[in-house]
């Protein structure tokens, strides 16, 4: 039984009927407490969590294994299976957990687990919990609390009560969760974290990101790529306070957030390496080039008793001159940002391999789970952020190259190029900047740009007027041009999915009353003045509280994280 909700094309709303909302094989009760709020759009990430999470436990299984045997291989493993209590499985907390909802799921989906904590600070999702969690009979894996989430992860800190995976979905920024959850977790423990204030990582508010992630973020095509690099930096720093560091074994920037799953090991001797893995952005004004500064350099520096051995250093910049040496305006600059890989391949690949087998392949979004998961397993490792097509084009006011002749060009020229599952049009390539513009200028003799576009002082000019260095093959389509998720036709890049797709202003359908959020009631009506006089009660003091100053979203408010949460 699964909860309609129906929309005319007078944009009149029906409102939902049916008690029971079904996600896969959980479900939750709409009605009876409070205004606990559901996120329909928000399947693809429960299901790539519940992903993750089996496949880490298979690594941790076979960690344990190896130090059990002393690196004797052993055929014998304990198989584990999903809805059982195992007392060596899996420790998890869902510290923002609403209707309960993941919790559930992972109940019913996750093989091997010992315990879920489900939590929340509202009394009325507590109550809501309580009730989904015995509707769904549960109730031996999952325990129910009501307390502040990091209090309840400071107080877990001991190693008799660590968890071994956290899992941090809040309604925005999720910085304030991280020092308490890096600190309750394991050695080697499982972090998922989202962050939907995608504006402010974007660029939007730099002011604000600096404040709430460290970072200060660039305008920039590759914007999502960025985001995920600013949560990755803040993960890091905060784990490095604790002689901690994490390793990302996968990063997505999907729908209207990102999210990444790290893994949290102790090493004070391995926390020195950290340094290295972060970077300075320099962004041209004029042509958006870009150029990274490592805030650390690592050498070799082998002995015979010490043959690993290796010597920090600061390296020396910038990278750039005063003056773009493309199109001559000057840079801004941003970051600090992760720069090393952020995600495991090895891992990716475990990943792509569950959901093409049951039970896994069954899940709803498996087909988009494995159009992205190919596309992250094509994307370069070693090659941080990405131009995109339609942006270099648009700075020279170039016919658009098509995307696999470009593509092509690099190839065959020795370089390597993938696309990033963060964009559609996006140029992920280890090739300078010098011989992307130049196989432009190429392109540029076969569609010239009209002459009367050719404006001193302008990147169109600066670049256009230089000769042609090299001469690139447009044609011969190169064997590797169209990688293999394109070729197939895989599910790539998600279109919307709903009408009122997005995150909203805290929920797109209220569980707890059977209402639907105002915005969502309010779809493609159109607004006409009507006096004071003739509107309602309710409906003045609704208009009243809309000309009141709104809270600045680009800051932390604690109020709003203290509420409850969205059910992503």
């Amino acid at each position: 039984m699964e909860t309609k909700v129906t929309v005319s094309s007078q944009s009149q709303v029906k409102y939902p009927i049916k008690k029971i909302i079904k996600e896969r094989c959980a479900e939750i009760i709409a009605g009876g407490n409070g205004g606990v709020f559901y996120n329909p759009v928000q399947e693809f990430n429960r299901d790539l969590s519940i992903t993750v999470i089996n496949c880490y436990f298979q690594y941790l299984l076979k960690e344990r294994q190896e130090k059990m045997s002393n690196g004797n291989n052993q055929d014998t493993v304990k198989q584990y299976s999903a809805a059982k209590k195992y007392e060596d499985g899996l420790r998890i907390l869902e510290a923002l957990s609403a209707t309960g909802l993941r919790s559930i799921r992972y109940a019913k989906e996750v093989a091997g687990v010992k315990e879920i904590i489900a939590n929340d600070l509202s009394k009325h999702a507590v109550e809501a919990i309580r009730d989904n969690v015995k509707h769904n009979k549960v109730e031996h894996l999952i325990e129910v609390s009501h307390a502040d989430a990091t209090t309840l992860m400071y107080l877990s800190t001991a190693l008799s009560k660590q968890f071994d995976c956290i899992d941090l979905d809040p309604y925005g920024c999720p910085n304030r969760f991280l020092d308490a959850a890096i600190q309750s977790l394991k050695n080697g423990g499982l972090l998922l974290v989202t962050a939907t204030d995608m504006a402010v990582l974007a660029g939007n508010a730099p002011e604000a990101c600096y404040v709430k992630y460290g970072s200060v973020p660039l305008r920039m095509k590759s914007c999502h790529e960025m985001a995920l690099r600013i949560v990755l930096h803040c993960v890091e720093s905060y784990a490095n306070r604790y002689g901690k560091y994490c390793v990302p074994l996968l990063s997505i920037s999907a729908d209207f957030y990102v999210r990444v799953f790290v893994r949290i090991f102790n090493s004070q001797a391995k926390c020195k390496f950290s340094m290295s893995k972060q970077s300075m952005i320099y962004q041209c004004t004029g042509c958006s080039t870009f150029n990274l500064q490592p805030l650390g350099s690592i050498k070799p520096n082998h002995t015979e008793t010490q043959p690993k051995q290796v010597k920090f250093g600061i390296p020396t910049g910038p990278p750039v001159n005063t003056h773009c040496e493309h199109c001559g305006q000057k840079h801004h600059l941003g970051g600090p940002v992760w720069s090393a890989p952020i995600h495991d391949n090895t891992f990716v690949q475990s990943l792509i391999e569950a959901i093409n087998k049951a039970p896994l392949s069954e899940l709803s979004t498996q087909k988009r789970l494995n159009g992205m998961l190919t596309m992250v397993l094509e994307e370069l490792p070693d090659v941080p952020l990405y131009y995109t097509l339609d942006k270099l084009c648009c700075v020279l006011k170039l016919e658009i190259i098509p995307i696999l002749k470009f593509r092509t060009a690099l190839l065959y020229a020795g370089y390597r190029v993938s696309f990033s599952h963060a964009y559609k049009n996006s140029i992920k390539t280890d090739a300078p900047a010098s011989v992307i513009w130049d196989i432009l200028r190429c392109w540029n003799k076969r569609h010239p740009v009209k002459e009367e576009r050719m404006i001193n002082g302008t990147p169109l000019k600066e670049i256009l007027s230089k000769p042609c260095e090299n001469e690139y093959n447009f044609d011969d389509l190169h064997p590797e041009a169209n990688p293999k998720s394109r070729k197939d036709a895989l599910s790539r890049f998600q279109a919307n999915p709903t009408a009122f797709w997005g995150p909203g202003t805290r929920a797109t359908i209220m569980v707890g009353e059977d209402k639907l959020a105002k915005s969502y009631r309010n779809q493609n009506k159109k607004q006409k003045y009507r006096p004071q006089e003739n509107i309602k009660g309710n409906e003045l003091d609704d208009q009243q509280k809309s000309k009141q100053p709104k809270i600045d979203e680009t800051l932390g408010v604690d109020e709003k994280q203290q509420q409850s949460h969205l059910e992503r």
